[in-house]
């Protein structure tokens, strides 16, 4: 019988905020360790491969809970200009709440670690893969093909993630909101041709 799984998700929750707020070099395995308040024994039995293997599993988590969100605000929203404004309005407020010290988990390790590390770079590319097809869905939902689809949520997931440095430089909300505003624009445009 395998043994309860009490540890993992506080390590992984730990390792996510570190790595959101510091980076992945500067986070130590000891920082984990403390802020989880996991037995250090646990962090290696569940991560027998250290902190590679923690920063593959948080890349894993940050692009699941990503992919849940959008698909939370693709339910509510009226058109893909307004999934984009809405989960760009949703950063905001999360980044205004750590007073725009956190930026995005997943591109701090994968700005560290990617394409030299094999298997970081592999979850990266399923965490962004998943984001992108809430946004491929929401688009192709409303007439545009699925090769221009898969474009255009590029292009959105791209200009979101620029935003979130621009807006943790500035400490506003307004990169955010105005990478949006453009990014549903040409949607919109697009949709007009």
């Amino acid at each position: 019988m395998a043994p309860p799984r009490k540890h993992r998700v506080p390590i992984v929750d730990a390792a996510l905020r570190l790595f959101r707020q510091n980076g992945y070099a500067a986070t130590s395995v000891n920082d984990i360790v403390d802020l989880s308040c996991a037995p250090k024994g646990s962090l290696y039995y569940y991560f027998p491969e250290g902190k590679p293997s923690i920063a593959v599993a948080a890349i894993d988590e940050a692009g699941r809970r990503t992919a849940v969100t959008l698909k939370e605000l693709a339910e509510a929203a009226d058109s893909p200009g307004d999934l984009v404004k809405a989960h760009a309005a949703l950063l905001g407020k999360w980044m205004a709440k750590s007073n725009f010290r956190d930026g995005c988990p997943m591109t701090t390790v994968l700005l560290e670690l990617a394409p030299q590390d094999r298997a970081i770079s592999e979850a990266g590319r399923k965490s962004y893969a998943a984001r992108n097809a809430v946004l491929e869905d929401a688009l192709t939902r409303t007439g545009f093909t699925p090769s221009r689809a898969r474009d255009l949520a590029m292009l959105a997931t791209s200009a979101l993630q620029g935003a979130l440095v621009q807006a943790r430089l500035e400490r506003s909300a307004r990169p955010l909101q105005r990478a949006a505003e453009e990014v549903a624009r040409y949607f919109e445009s697009e949709a007009a041709r």
